[in-house]
């Protein structure tokens, strides 16, 4: 399972996840990938809702033009907390992003397990990125894996900041993870790295 951390400006703690093999998860707020290091693009929606600032797809699709063909994955824009009318946003934005090798579609609450799967198998190239409350996410993630991995897609999880739910997202299959907490308190880092390296255990789903 591959972790992902929040960018950071800071050298300190860009060094310590570098020296873990962590990679980095920049954003259109914080745009630039550290050199040398694997990263991903997440759309930004959620530092907006929590900014409550509406969500610059300009800013977003700028990022993706300069960065996203280096980008391990581009996390589709949706809307946070927005169940299905997410869905028709994130479905809006596919034609726009069809040249990513590799997309992630973020799923919530209230979205339907065969809605999302209708449209992965119309667009082979995109994965799952789990998303939601934290209810939501504890709930739903080992099905969410299970509906990923069953086309043989990509499975993310967000917001993992803690031993237990990294534990979790490797029950669940998970092929990568991202959080804030290596990234704001390096200190968390050898406990999380540790967490990471535990045997994978999708084989024995």
């Amino acid at each position: 399972m591959i972790p992902y951390a929040s960018n950071t400006r800071t050298r300190r703690n860009l060094k310590a996840l570098a020296d873990a093999g962590w990679r980095i998860l920049v954003t259109p707020e914080n745009p630039v990938p550290p050199s040398g290091a694997g990263f991903g693009i997440d759309n930004g929606a959620w530092g907006a809702f929590k900014r409550q600032v509406p969500f610059d797809g300009n800013a977003f699709a700028s990022l993706v033009e300069r960065h996203g063909a280096a980008a391990d994955f581009v996390i589709v824009p949706d809307i946070v907390a927005g169940g299905r009318e997410s869905l028709e946003f994130s479905r809006s934005w596919l034609p726009r992003l069809i040249h990513i090798r590799n997309l992630l579609l973020p799923v919530q609450d209230a979205m339907d397990v065969r809605e999302v799967s209708a449209l992965l198998h119309s667009w082979p190239r995109v994965g799952v990125f789990l998303g939601g409350s934290t209810e939501y996410k504890l709930r739903t993630m080992y099905g969410w894996g299970m509906v990923a991995h069953s086309m043989c897609r990509w499975y993310h999880v967000g917001r993992v900041n803690t031993a237990r739910r990294i534990r979790l997202a490797l029950e669940a299959g998970a092929d990568s993870i991202d959080g804030t907490s290596a990234t704001m308190y390096s200190c968390t880092l050898p406990m999380l790295d540790s967490a990471c390296r535990q045997p994978d255990r999708k084989s024995t789903r």
